[in-house]
């Protein structure tokens, strides 16, 4: 696989956005690119990454419920 490329170039800082058929579906950053950040940008971020994205017919108050089993 490319996986050990990919992890090389994250650790010399560079950050990769892995994509599905053009649509970004993970990130890998380097630790240092997460540390510290301001927590209303990173939420910024996951809400205008989760636009547009469907949940696959599961409902959002099921997988709540499922988590705090």
């Amino acid at each position: 696989t490319k996986l050990p490329r990919l992890l090389n170039r994250v650790a010399r800082g560079e950050s990769i956005t892995i994509t599905r058929h053009g649509i970004p579906v993970a990130m890998l950053v380097p630790p240092e690119a997460v540390r510290g950040r301001p927590v209303r940008e990173v939420v910024a971020e996951l809400v205008t990454f989760a636009r547009g994205r469907r949940l696959g017919g599961v409902s959002l108050r099921r997988m709540i419920a499922s988590g705090r089993r």
